[in-house]
Formats: structure tokens, sequence, C-alpha cells
């Protein structure tokens, strides 16, 4: 499909987009700046079947979506940009070698339990800085970018030496992603288990059965140190249950679970039945004392590995004040939207100025009550809604009722990990015990009541996924825009435009981008870039990818039209 001027370009998507163009979507128009994201070119796998490497395939078509407002043939010649920002999430960075991992539920439970490219988790979220940095500014709008935001899972297993990676990957500085024993990989993967991949042997193991390669010299490349640029524009953090809780599920406080963290003995396995019951644990919190039990019976496969001090798991209060250290504030700001008011750790949301008239607000969707899902306790539900009503001319009430105010309007972005599906969780939060926890319905609901509130961004299901909360009264609808995942297949990060119209409507441009790597690269390329391209390749080739994640054409690189009155 040949290029558009923007004239045309707007005039096909807004007469067009409500019928044959909407989840089809059309070429980027001539003037919007398509280099380094997925409008230009994107990864696509050689083959039909079986291991397949990637290779440079055609960029992602534009689909605008009106599901919530009509496009306006000319809404283009009017558009002033109100802000341009990139969101990661899930970066997932790792201690691999973790004595406090549960890697052999990973054929019960999948890729949260073990992914075959998870020592790479640290390569691919540096290239994935430098792609930011080199992009010009938004595709579409042409504004510089403001801001990154991540939405949470920073780290994978809330270790301190976790923080530290994912400190020093955003702010730049060179790190190491070992633990244990400074020379040497001491985890599953080199463990002789066909349960795992096990890249420098011969050993048939079931993921060589797949056609995973042999690759000598792999793991002790992976874990060589390497240099983060870090980001060249501010940078905001949002918390993730990964960020505070035992691999993202368990709650801390197991004091069998927690002895292993900073101990010597690496469990590599039980029988069906006890890998089973850890299984079970981490997805229904009524077995937790069922695999406490079984982790304590010393009747399992362990390996002796080397102790270090640095896995010791952080608390919500040490994570923001890791940010707050003066040494970690990269290219600002101080705190990275945490303040001294969130340093107790207890309410660790915040708000912070996107732009001028437009706020963000980051949320903490996380309970320490454990388990992977989330939920929001009602004090911050209440904030929240203060938040709302103070930057709002005119909001709804509970039961449906206008009521307009004299002040001066402000435009917001929520920001969570969790998103609208995954809030089921009840547990109570020991920060805040008898707080009452609400789903996300009633978070949806909160939101719909202000015609202020463009969009709900977050993370956690590794999917890309936009979906239009729409509404009776079309200006109480919004946008949740959900973003794939760092760790898992396809990698990718969002940028996220907002402009206004100026006919009663914004658009919101997303577009996806990928690491910046090689999409193919020699299996003895073991330079920074290289292990990020061949993470990228193990990463569509583990055992539970999941081909879905990667979203439709409608999920992906899209304009979403919003009414404003």
């Amino acid at each position: 499909m040949g290029s558009l001027s923007r004239r045309d370009f707007f005039r096909a998507t807004g007469v067009v987009g409500a019928g044959a163009l909407w989840g089809l979507g059309v070429a980027p128009p001539a003037w919007a700046v398509v280099a380094g994201t997925t409008l230009e070119t994107a990864a696509t796998p050689v083959g039909a079947s079986g291991y397949r490497r990637l290779a440079a395939g055609p960029g992602w078509p534009v689909v605008v979506r009106p599901d919530l407002a009509t496009a306006n043939p000319a809404r283009a010649e009017r558009r002033t940009a109100l802000a341009c920002f990139v969101q990661f999430t899930d970066m997932h960075l790792v201690d691999a070698q973790s004595p406090a991992r549960f890697e052999y539920t990973h054929p019960l439970i999948g890729a949260g339990a073990h992914r075959a490219q998870e020592l790479f988790a640290q390569h691919t979220s540096a290239a994935l800085v430098d792609r930011v940095n080199g992009l010009r500014g938004g595709p579409f709008t042409g504004r510089p970018i403001d801001f990154v935001v991540t939405t949470g899972d920073n780290t994978d297993n809330h270790e301190q030496v976790e923080l530290d990676w994912y400190l020093t990957t955003l702010n730049g500085g060179t790190l190491t992603p070992n633990t244990g024993d400074p020379t040497r990989y001491e985890g599953v993967q080199n463990s002789g288990s066909r349960t795992y991949w096990q890249p420098d042997s011969s050993f048939v193991d079931d993921y060589k059965a797949l056609g995973f390669p042999t690759v000598p010299g792999l793991l002790d490349a992976a874990v060589r140190p390497i240099t983060s640029r870090g980001l060249n524009v501010p940078w905001y953090s949002t918390f993730g249950n990964h960020d505070d809780s035992v691999v993202g599920t368990l709650p801390d406080g197991l004091p069998v679970v927690d002895g292993l963290y900073t101990g010597s003995t690496k469990i590599m396995g039980f029988d069906d039945a006890g890998n089973a019951a850890v299984a079970r644990a981490m997805t229904d919190p009524a077995h937790v004392l069922d695999a406490a039990a079984v982790l304590a019976s010393n009747r399992g496969l362990v390996r002796t590995v080397t102790p270090d001090a640095r896995r010791k798991p952080f608390s919500t209060a040490e994570f923001v004040r890791a940010h707050l250290d003066p040494r970690n504030t990269g290219p600002g700001p101080v705190g990275h939207g945490f303040t001294p008011d969130n340093a107790d750790g207890v309410d660790v949301f915040y708000t912070f100025r996107i732009a001028p008239g437009v706020t963000g607000v980051s949320l903490d969707t996380t309970t320490l009550g454990g388990f992977s899902e989330g939920s929001i306790g009602l004090h911050q539900y209440r904030w929240l809604e203060n938040v709302l009503e103070r930057g709002s001319s005119r909001y709804y009430d509970p039961f449906g009722r206008l009521v307009r105010r004299s002040v001066t309007d402000e435009r917001f972005v929520v920001f969570s990990h969790h998103t609208s599906t995954t809030m089921t969780n009840p547990l109570p939060d020991r920060r805040r015990p008898l707080d009452l926890r609400l789903n996300g319905d009633a978070l949806v609901s909160l939101l719909q009541r202000f015609p202020n509130v463009v969009a709900w961004v977050n993370g956690h299901t590794h999917t890309n996924a936009i979906t239009a909360h729409g509404h009776a009264t079309p200006e109480r609808a919004f946008w949740e825009i959900n973003t794939a995942a760092h760790v898992d297949y396809p990698q990718h990060a969002r940028v996220i435009e907002i402009a206004d119209n100026g006919d009663g409507t914004l658009s919101l441009f997303t577009t996806l981008v990928e690491v910046d790597a090689p999409y193919e690269t020699g299996y003895d390329d073991f330079s920074a870039t290289g292990l990020a391209s061949l993470g990228r390749e193990f990463a569509f080739n583990d055992r539970h990818a999941n081909p879905a994640k990667v979203g439709t054409p409608a999920d992906r690189n899209t304009e979403l039209l919003l009414a404003t009155r």
C-alpha cells in the first residue's frame, strides 16, 4: 500500500475507518516518523513450524478505532499535540540462579516459573532503552518524548540485586547479571535435567527436542557485565506483584521460603505430587501451607549453590527509598514519581505532571497478601476519587448526577500494573489490613464518572490489548491500553501520543517498538546486542510462548478516538 498525504490519510480513515478499515488498518502516512517502530518493520518468524528464527518483516498498519467517537476527516488540520510518552512494562529483571525460585513447576503453570530466555532479560531491557533513546519523537505528532513510565513487575522475585539491575538499566551504568559464584553460572540450565534447556551441553533435553540449539559458552556469556546507556528522558515507576511477592505469587513471611533466598540450597524439584503441591499454592491461597510443608520436607532434589546476601528480598519501603536515593536519580526526576510521603512503603501511589494540563496517576494495585492478581484498597480508591474531583469542573457522582465545580480542568492518564480484568484478588493487604479491597469493575466505574480521564495504561497480562470502555454518555468513556511484557515475546514497549483534534475529540496514537537488536544473529555472537537478539529468538520459541500475546492489529498501532464533550 502506498504512502498517503496527511490530508488524504485522515480523510480515508475518517470516512472509511468506521467500516472496512476498522480492525484492518492502513499504511502509515508519508509524514509519520516510522523509523525505529513497528510501523517500519516488525519481527516475523521464518518458516511455518518447529523452532523458527526471526527476520525483518513488513511494518504493521495503523488501525483507526472509532469505538468511542467519530473520526472527523479534517481533524489533522486542527490537531494540537498534548503529550507523548513511552510505556515499559513487565521487565522481570530476574536473578535466574536464585534459590527462591520454583522452576520445576513450569511444566504445570507455564512461563511464570521458568523461561528459556530469562537469562537475557537484562540484555533485552537495555536494548529497549537504546530503542527509545533513538526515537525522534512521537511518530504522528512529532512531539518529543516527555517521559517513560514502567507499569510494574520491574523485578521478578523482588530481590535487592534485581532492584539494583532495574535502576541501573534505566539510569545507565554497568551491571553484572550474575549472583552466587562470580566465576560461573549455578542454575537450572546447567543442572543436567531434561526439564530445562541445557544450552552448553549436547544432552537432548525437552527444549532441544523442540529444536533449541546447542550453544557452548552461552551461559558464561549471559552472566558477564553489560553496560546500559540509560534513558535520556525522565522516567516514572509503578509497582507490580513481582515487586512485592515471592515470584509474584506467594506472600512474604513464610519462614521456609524466606530462608531460601540467601541460602546455599537450590531445590531442583520434588516428585510429581510435591511439584503439584507447590504449583497449586502459586495459584490458590488455600494450598500455601501444603506447599510450605513440601518445601520444608528436605525430600527434593537439591543443588548446593553459592549463597549471596544481595538476594535478600526488598520491602515496598526499600523499593521506594531506592528510587529516592540521589545516586539513582539518573535522568530524573528525583524519586521517579515517589516522594518522601511514600517512603514508609504503605501508600506507594502518586500523581505527576505529564505535560501542561495533563496529570498522570500511578496506582498500586498489588496486595502483600500475595498471589498474582490485583485489587485496589478503599483508602486508595477514595484518594483517587479526590484527585479526579480536584481536576474536574464537571463529573458524575455515584448516582449518575452531573456535578459542576469552579476548578481548572486537568486531563488524566491512569497507570497501574493490573488490568480491569485481572483485579480480582480479595486478599487483604498487610499494609492496611482492615481496608476493603475493590475489583476492576469498581475502578472502571469510578473512572467513568470523570470525563477528564483519557486512558488507563497497564501491564501484567503480557499481552497487547486495547479495550474501549464505552458509556451511554459518550464523554464518560475512556480507553484501556495494555502492553505486552519485555521478558516474553514480543518484548514490546509502546509509544503513546495524546492530541486534541480541536473538534470535541482527542486522538490517542499507540505505536509499538521492539528491542534495538538484529532480528537474527549467529549463535556465537555474544555481544550485548547479540545476546538481546538471541534472547528475543529464544523467547519466541519458548515452550510456553503464546503467539496471541502479540495482539490483533487493533491492539497494536492505533489511533484511538475519544469524545471530550
